[in-house]
């Protein structure tokens, strides 16, 4: 009776540590994913002398396994102001919405500044 206790006990923390892992493990896929988006703007901005307003726009990457279904995220562009602008927004859903209260909401703008709405820091979250 003991020994099943014990493994109940190790089988817990085994999977609070998996699910704690898989949530961060997508958490860096959004984060690769938002940088990819954000060199490929910048690129845009080079060539077209404007950022796309949309992730589904021609030069933006396909949206990864690992992120779909998890995150939404959305790009929206200022190409009025002066110099340019754009934030791309990825918000957990599904399972990742209520695994990754931390963190959150993350975004990142065209300067590189990076933020979270959870309850952790930013060098926690990025």
């Amino acid at each position: 009776m003991v020994a099943v206790v014990i493994v109940a006990i190790l089988a817990t923390i085994a999977l609070a540590s998996y699910s704690w892992a898989t949530t961060r493990a997508r958490r860096a896929a959004v984060q690769s994913y938002m940088q990819d988006i954000a060199n490929r703007q910048e690129q845009l901005l080079l060539d077209a002398r404007a950022y796309a307003n949309s992730a589904a726009s021609p030069p933006m990457p396909a949206l990864p396994d690992e992120v779909n279904g998890r995150y939404t995220v959305a790009v929206t562009a200022d190409n009025s102001d002066t110099p340019p602008s754009f934030l791309i927004t990825a918000t957990p859903a599904g399972s990742q919405a209520s695994s990754d209260t931390r963190c959150a909401t993350l975004t990142l703008d065209q300067a590189g500044t990076r933020t979270e709405s959870g309850s952790a820091t930013v060098a926690d979250c990025w």
